[in-house]
């Protein structure tokens, strides 16, 4: 918890951090997580059943890895991200400049029902609020849109969970700070704090006109991939 921000210094103290460490993101991603994070994430993209005839927000897109997986099945995907670095090497990475947006998830510069499908990787601890997050997700959604939302997690199992701390709280600071940015990967793992409980959850994205809320747990239960539906 030391290494978490107060409430007021947040949004400019996250943007800086991931503007430093995006040059080396997608390799220390692949690294901390053993290459699972794209796993991850297409197998949420599969449940979405994205296809060509959506068009998708990759929400705090980071380097586009969800927008690339979109694209692969033929969609049409904007990423927007409010760290200029890390979109800097979102259009490195696929060679498309028109297709970043930076911004601020709380307002959106999309119109009303402009996507059909929405997507955000291990954002959500970063955003300054969640619930108007939320209710911008689904303003920017059309009527029956789906979204999908892959965070970090608890394990339920006690052994489990014990193993998950020593690595995620002990491990991957120490790796990160080797590797990239002793700070962000000491806030990283501390976010977790930021995140509700499941039933909080649910209710978040209930009162945001979602429904079909389904949550699954990867990695025995350290990754939660959230699917829902905009009413």
């Amino acid at each position: 918890m030391t290494h978490l921000p107060p409430p007021e210094e947040k949004a400019r103290t996250v943007r800086a951090m991931f503007d430093r460490i995006s040059p080396t993101y997608d390799r220390v991603n692949r690294l901390m997580t053993f290459g699972a994070d794209q796993r991850w994430r297409l197998a949420l993209v599969e449940r979405l059943a994205v296809s060509p005839a959506d068009t998708v927000l990759d929400l705090a897109c980071g380097t586009g890895d969800f927008a690339e997986l979109c694209r692969a099945r033929g969609a049409l995907a904007v990423g927007l991200d409010f760290s200029r670095g890390m979109l800097e090497r979102a259009a490195a990475r696929s060679g498309e400049t028109s297709a970043w947006v930076q911004g601020d998830a709380l307002r959106l510069p999309f119109r009303d029902g402009a996507f059909t499908v929405a997507v955000s990787g291990f954002a959500l601890r970063n955003f300054a609020s969640i619930p108007p997050v939320l209710a911008e997700l689904a303003r920017v959604l059309e009527p029956g849109g789906r979204l999908g939302l892959l965070e970090v997690d608890r394990p339920r199992n006690p052994l489990i969970a014990l193993g998950h701390r020593a690595y995620f709280e002990r491990a991957v600071p120490v790796l990160g700070g080797l590797l990239a940015d002793r700070d962000a990967y000491r806030y990283l793992p501390a976010s977790a704090a930021y995140l509700p409980g499941e039933a909080e959850m649910v209710a978040m994205l209930r009162e945001a006109g979602f429904h079909h809320i389904r949550k699954r747990r990867p990695m025995l239960g350290a990754i939660q991939s959230i699917t829902a539906e905009r009413r």
